[in-house]
């Protein structure tokens, strides 16, 4: 599935299809936002809705909305501990759960029927009824879906807010292209991810045994003063001209955020 993903997010799609959407639901948005609106809570709901553009072509509407407050308890839940007797606001987010997956199970089966019948979309839905290994189960679907919701709702939002907050403090920054790699590098949403040493290996000195984990930790590098020249300051100017060459920011190609609440993903 992960194949799978990384082939659908490719370049092509995004300027086809993404982008697009971006502009069209970032202005839908805009047009019913009155005078003061919590940034926070507007970003996460144009983000589900994206996601629920791209997954399964569905446009924002009552059905999306209502599942939008169900996710929103099964987000919540991820900040409790996993004590359904003693605590109310993990029983509600395991409730929730259940919602999503019997509401998510209805659109794959009803989207697997018209799939059959030659009726394709061109969404990540589709892609996993065209897989080349013959597909996936609907309980897959739907738990690679909860999955995927989950991977981008909370992070993109915040880089979102940040986003804004940062160009509010530097207004000149608008003009400039890079800053989303240093939002990316300053923001640290994601704070690392977990690889598993395949043989013994080397690194300045220091020996990790075959079958270790280890975490490699983004802020440690983005925040270093030897990478970067007053690491904590918002600068996207520090990407331009020669003075990049060298100087990395590291991508964050997989979500290991709220490790604690994926028991709630199946």
């Amino acid at each position: 599935m992960h194949s799978l993903t990384m082939r659908f997010a490719n370049s092509s799609i995004i300027k086809d299809h993404l982008l697009v959407d971006i502009d069209r639901l970032v202005r839908l948005n805009l047009n019913s936002w009155t005078d003061r609106v919590l940034l926070m809570d507007e970003a996460k709901k144009i983000t589900f809705e994206l996601s629920m553009k791209q997954l399964m072509s569905f446009d924002p509407g009552e059905w999306t909305e209502s599942l939008r407050k169900e996710y929103m308890l099964v987000i919540e839940g991820f900040f409790t501990l996993p004590l359904p007797i003693f605590s109310s606001t993990y029983k509600r987010a395991i409730q929730a759960r259940t919602k999503v997956a019997e509401a998510l199970s209805l659109i794959v089966r009803q989207r697997r029927r018209e799939s059959e019948e030659g009726e394709r979309k061109n969404d990540m839905l589709g892609a996993l009824f065209a897989a080349d290994d013959g597909g996936f189960s609907d309980e897959e679907i739907v738990d690679f879906l909860v999955a995927l919701l989950v991977a981008g709702y909370e992070t993109t939002s915040t880089i979102m807010t940040l986003a804004v907050k940062f160009l509010t403090e530097t207004p000149i920054a608008l003009a400039q292209l890079k800053v989303v790699n240093e939002t990316l590098r300053v923001a640290n949403i994601i704070s690392g991810v977990f690889r598993r040493a395949m043989t013994d290996i080397n690194i300045k000195g220091y020996k990790i045994p075959k079958g270790w984990k280890v975490f490699a930790s983004f802020r440690a590098v983005h925040l270093d003063h030897d990478h970067f020249k007053d690491a904590r300051t918002f600068n996207p100017w520090r990407w331009q001209g020669q003075q990049v060459q060298g100087m990395r920011s590291l991508h964050l190609e997989e979500d290991q955020g709220y490790a604690q609440g994926m028991s709630l993903l199946g």
